[in-house]
């Protein structure tokens, strides 16, 4: 049975009143069959201990088991009801929301926490399991410079960042009814929509970079639209269907030929921009990570609360220390 999304703050508050409210939703995430102990592999519901209402002791071999471990609320201290109006807040705002806001809209005492709740919360917005995307639609793959201006250090010098794309070209339905009747001599203007899109920051653009992000992202066979660089042409040894164009910096030739991951690189750095204001190159991964979780779900938002929590039970997050030392790799596309 289908899990009700919360809709509105009042939802949320009536299916989450309470951190057992929270516990029990954790639990039917975590073992949607049922409870299966770890150490015996018996299937049956655990004893629940008023004391420490975290742990699930088996009836059986009597192991306990913490609900929160393994998952990015390992041996946290937050409560786990202030983890879920933060991924609800998070995955609600069509925006977004910094770490600063967060920690004022929850009450939370120390910048550090609500930073570190944040950025657990954008590891849990990469499926391990995600699939590549193509080939029954045509792929559009660039790439784009993300920072500001660098100033006083000399013409052409600069610290931006580079970030890889890829995205899918979907016709709607509309069009495709209607292709029948261009096929029959009627003159049709084809509707297209951006599908599926993957991200990734790369330290340069490099031929083996675009390789790896490829033939990870995309399903071979899949028709690639891109520019005129001679390094994509080794992607055709994987079997990939290629469409270059050299655009020689023409604006208006690049929106003809690759429209909708241009959109995307456009409508990214505005969100960069608008919630977040700067973004460290340490960082960045995380936050394209949030910006393709959202992307990709626009057309049904309300199931981003349940994603989210979906696949929190299954990943493991980053300390704050390893997101300062710079220890932790945040999950690429």
């Amino acid at each position: 049975m289908a899990r009700a999304f919360p809709e509105t703050l009042v939802d949320f508050q009536r299916m989450f009143p309470s951190e057992q409210a929270c516990l029990d939703f954790l639990v039917e995430l975590r073992w949607p069959e049922g409870f299966s102990c770890p150490s015996c592999g018996v299937v049956r519901d655990p004893q629940r201990l008023a004391t420490r209402p975290r742990v699930l002791r088996c009836r059986e071999c009597l192991e306990e088991t913490s609900l929160t471990a393994g998952t990015i609320l390992h041996a946290t201290r937050t409560p786990i009801q202030v983890w879920f109006w933060g991924a609800y807040l998070v995955t609600s705002q069509t925006p977004g929301m910094s770490a600063l806001q967060l920690q004022r809209q929850l009450g939370i005492g120390r910048y550090e926490t609500a930073f570190q709740l944040v950025h657990k919360l954008r590891a849990s917005m990469v499926r391990p399991d995600r699939d590549r995307i193509g080939p029954e639609w045509p792929v559009e793959l660039d790439e784009s410079l993300i920072g500001g201006r660098t100033r006083g250090e000399g013409r052409g010098v600069h610290h931006k960042a580079t970030v890889i794309g890829a995205v899918e070209v979907r016709r709607t339905r509309d069009a495709l009814k209607r292709r029948d009747a261009h096929e029959h001599g009627v003159p049709v203007k084809g509707q297209f929509y951006a599908g599926r899109l993957r991200l990734r920051g790369i330290p340069s653009r490099t031929e083996a970079e675009a390789e790896d992000f490829v033939t990870k992202n995309v399903e071979p066979g899949s028709r690639i639209a891109t520019d005129g660089w001679e390094g994509y042409d080794r992607l055709r040894r994987h079997g990939y269907k290629l469409d270059p164009l050299v655009l020689n910096g023409d604006p208006d030739l690049a929106k003809r030929h690759l429209p909708m991951i241009h959109i995307v690189f456009s409508n990214l750095k505005t969100w960069l921009n608008g919630t977040h204001h700067s973004v460290s190159h340490r960082h960045l991964q995380a936050y394209l990570n949030e910006y393709v979780f959202r992307f990709n779900r626009r057309f049904y938002p309300r199931s981003m609360f349940n994603s989210v929590l979906g696949i929190a039970v299954q990943t493991k997050g980053p300390t704050y220390a390893e997101l300062y030392d710079g220890d932790w790799a945040h999950p690429s596309q």
